[in-house]
């Protein structure tokens, strides 16, 4: 099942919708740097994948822009440390353990 990933600027805010639930990662941008704050998956949804499929698009949309990721949301954090291709968008100097 495929649900596309929106980036809600308005609400800064990546979505996927799905049904009438929306899974989201919040987000600051400031000039070239994304602050990816905080992941958020309804309850409903939790324990199907939804989370690790909404990172993978956003770090994907983030590549795509050439944004400099800097990952405060610890959900991200640790899918990136799962994931290690992906930690050439991580801002130089911050270490994900």
């Amino acid at each position: 099942m495929e649900h596309p990933l929106f980036d809600n600027q308005a609400n800064k805010q990546y979505e996927l919708h799905i049904d009438s639930l929306i899974p989201r990662i919040e987000y600051i941008k400031a000039q070239d740097k994304i602050y990816l704050t905080h992941t958020e998956v309804p309850i409903e949804l939790e324990g199907k994948g939804i989370g690790s499929k909404l990172v993978k698009l956003v770090l994907e949309d983030i590549k795509l822009k050439e944004l400099t990721l800097v990952p405060m949301c610890p959900f991200v954090a640790m899918y990136i440390k799962r994931h290690p291709e992906w930690k050439s968008l991580v801002l130089k100097g911050i270490n994900i353990a």
